[in-house]
């Protein structure tokens, strides 16, 4: 088996170009199909792993944008039936601009760490370094901020998944894992979709798009549109860079 060069991907060393336009169109597929199917009744459940996986996704970027703009994170709870809900707290000198981002960073802060994930499975070294990443962050988030008993145990549990890839798996699973992995955080935007053009959260309050609408003025459906559109395109770029010599 030969090593992955630094100008080649780390499929394309390992498996042959039709092995690797069979990954690509099998994660452009598992995409697709994932977030058609959370739009219907039942789709959380179908997805489960997935649907928890995004849930965490989505308020860790919440909590971690709050701490980024020197606020404070205080606790995560993740349910049984997938919804989630992120406490913090913010610096009101930061202006509206603090609060936006917050809001925003839910949605969008996924897509990014997902295209992260996706890049990096260009090299060996850095698809196996990732996964370990974020086998063990979903760890460290459990002891620092997890604070609702499902997710004390699902969430060490995909933990421990993940890191059992990076020690276990062979190298090639370990790419396609990361790149399966990152194609999950970027479309975990869709995991709700309606939720991004809704201005209620029902018991919660006010969706994350109508906390933009409050402190950027724009409609709540602008941003829903802008954040769903961006994350499409983060996930192709990501993908087309990654496997740019297939």
């Amino acid at each position: 088996m030969k090593e992955a060069g630094n100008d080649g991907t780390l499929l394309s060393h390992e498996a042959p170009p039709v092995v690797e336009r069979m990954g690509l169109s099998w994660l452009v597929g598992a995409a697709i199909a994932t977030a058609i199917l959370w739009q219907f009744p039942g789709g959380d459940y179908i997805l489960y792993p997935f649907s928890i996986l995004a849930t965490w996704f989505h308020e860790m970027g919440h909590g971690l944008m709050a701490l980024l703009l020197g606020g404070q994170f205080k606790q995560l709870q993740i349910f049984s039936n997938g919804s989630g809900v992120a406490t913090y707290a913010i610096r009101l000198s930061l202006g509206p601009i603090a609060p936006a981002l917050v809001a925003a960073a839910g949605p969008m802060g996924p897509p990014i760490a997902g295209a992260i994930l996706i890049l990096a499975s260009r090299s060996f070294k850095t698809a196996s370094l990732s996964l370990k990443i974020l086998g063990g962050f979903l760890l460290v988030s459990t002891l620092i901020w997890v604070r609702s008993w499902f997710g004390l145990v699902a969430i060490p549990l995909l933990g421990l998944m993940i890191l059992g890839i990076a020690l276990k798996a062979s190298r090639w699973i370990q790419g396609f894992a990361v790149q399966f992995l990152g194609v999950q955080a970027c479309i975990s935007t869709y995991h709700q979709l309606n939720y991004l053009f809704s201005a209620s959260a029902g018991s919660l309050g006010l969706s994350d798009t109508a906390q933009m609408q409050k402190y950027l003025l724009l409609p709540y459906w602008f941003w829903g549109g802008l954040m769903a559109i961006a994350s499409l395109m983060i996930l192709v770029q990501s993908l087309r860079l990654a496997y740019r010599s297939v």
